[in-house]
């Protein structure tokens, strides 16, 4: 399959109204034997591996939750555990091309993977619910970084023509970790050895430390001046997810409301500052009129919170569907299978109608499905209903899978300059980031809101999301729309 794009026309950080036609050039196709190859072997494990550490840490915790509720207490905070992972996630995530710059791939993913590991021994150890978020949010820094660099480092690793396979590989990995992730969690919760989880995630930041230091280039020369810290814009996005956070925990009704008012007007707040800021988040050209890239972030945002009703599955199917931890955990896992199954087919689609097409189905299927699971729920489920939430979360997957890896190969040849087209790849992992984080938190309040009513929280939680990715059908359209010229 041919993939590469004719980009040598635009102009370094000039303004692209459109994505790639689809026109190709000569040479040879790059294909997964190739990608797989002794040349390319390694960094492809090392890009892949990081992803999947992150996203089998998010999961795994998914899983394990209610087996540490009941050791350790704290079930009012339950979201926080996730929202606190996320957020620090999101402010790692914007170091990611300042510290690549100054330490290069290698030492940049070494301090990742140490970092996350400081984070997993501090969650093996916890007493309490505090501690274990203050270890989360430990983990949420390497795991931030180690993620980012797995889309910020395709470009300069790897020619042009393997992007959409590394960038398929790259993204199949959030659907790997996180089927892995809650089928581990759900083991280790089975056996009611939750900590030695922890404990696991930690030998597997140390081996692909050790590998990253092995196989990766260090800094390749002085680079560029360092860009400053996005702080006004990293401040409001911090206190816009704790506004939602708090959220959760405060009495329904007004207090509830404003919270959740409070969280929207310090999203806007964070816009606002990102459209005037001298150091932004998001590449800066996201924020001028005509240039398609907000539409392309937008898309990449809804369907991840797609994905957050992962974090609560395995706690509904254990108490609606009287599920053992385990069973629950692959539940949990049923829509990454149905986001890495479709990966896998997405990615060989090769001209850009079709690519166009697979962004715009995308939102639709994730919605359809997710409204099929909120229909489907019920107290005391049958096995059979039980069988049927798990086809539903399938099939809400299989629209994250089909649009995903075109949207990060988009956002890598939006510009000719190597640098920008980095950061636009980087800003795909914050983007996510800030979506998951976001989203986790107005989750723990939708459930919130059904109080002793877990039906009602699991329908809250399933409609207020699938409300949020309808979105989507619009923002795709939009996206595809570019993409398919």
């Amino acid at each position: 399959m041919t993939e590469s794009t004719a980009v040598q026309s635009a102009t370094t950080g000039a303004e692209q109204d459109s994505y790639p036609s689809g026109r190709t050039s000569a040479g040879p196709s790059g294909g997964w034997r190739e990608l797989f190859s002794g040349r390319y072997l390694a960094a492809a494990s090392i890009l892949a591996g990081g992803v999947a550490l992150y996203a089998m840490n998010l999961y795994f915790t998914a899983a394990l939750m209610p087996s540490i509720v009941a050791d350790i207490g704290g079930e009012r905070y339950y979201a926080w555990v996730a929202t606190g992972f996320l957020t620090a996630a999101v402010i790692a995530s914007m170091l990611v091309s300042r510290l690549l710059d100054r330490l290069g791939a290698a030492r940049a993913y070494v301090l990742g993977f140490l970092v996350f590991g400081v984070g997993a021994a501090l969650n093996a150890a916890s007493p309490s619910m505090a501690a274990l978020i203050v270890g989360r949010v430990v983990q949420g820094l390497g795991g931030g970084l180690v993620a980012g660099l797995g889309y910020a480092v395709i470009r300069g690793a790897l020619p042009e023509r393997l992007w959409t396979r590394a960038a398929g590989l790259v993204s199949a990995m959030w659907g790997v970790g996180t089927l892995v992730g809650p089928s581990l969690g759900g083991l280790f919760a089975q056996l009611g050895a939750w900590r030695w989880a922890y404990v696991l995630l930690l030998l597997a930041a140390l081996a692909l430390a050790a590998l990253a230091r092995r196989v990766l280039p260090g800094p390749s020369g002085p680079g560029r001046a360092a860009e400053p810290v996005p702080l006004a814009s990293l401040v409001l996005l911090t206190l816009a997810a704790a506004g939602f956070s708090i959220s959760s925990t405060v009495p329904r009704g007004w207090p509830t409301a404003l919270c959740i008012l409070a969280g929207l007007a310090l999203l806007v707040g964070f816009v606002l500052a990102e459209r005037r800021g001298g150091a932004t988040v998001l590449p800066r050209r996201t924020y001028r009129a005509g240039n398609g890239l907000k539409w392309l972030y937008l898309t990449v945002a809804v369907l991840c919170a797609g994905v957050m009703a992962e974090n609560f599955i395995p706690l509904f199917g254990q108490r609606l569907g009287g599920l053992g931890p385990l069973v629950a955990g692959f539940l949990g896992a049923s829509v990454s299978a149905g986001w890495t199954t479709a990966q896998l087919f997405s990615v060989g689609i090769e001209s850009a109608r079709g690519r166009a097409r697979a962004i715009r189905t995308g939102p639709v299927v994730l919605t359809a499905g997710l409204l099929g699971y909120g229909l489907l729920q019920s107290g005391e489920a049958s096995g059979v209903r039980v069988v049927l939430w798990a086809v539903t979360l399938f099939a809400a997957g299989t629209g994250i899978g089909l649009a995903f890896p075109h949207l990060s190969v988009a956002a890598m040849r939006s510009s000719a300059d190597p640098a920008e087209g980095g950061k636009a790849a980087a800003a795909l992992n914050t983007t996510q980031l800030i979506a998951f984080s976001v989203t986790s938190a107005l989750a723990g309040t939708l459930v919130s809101l059904g109080g002793s009513a877990l039906l009602d929280s699991a329908r809250y939680m399933t409609y207020g999301i699938a409300a949020i990715t309808l979105l989507g059908v619009g923002t795709a359209a939009r996206t595809a729309r570019r993409l398919g010229r």
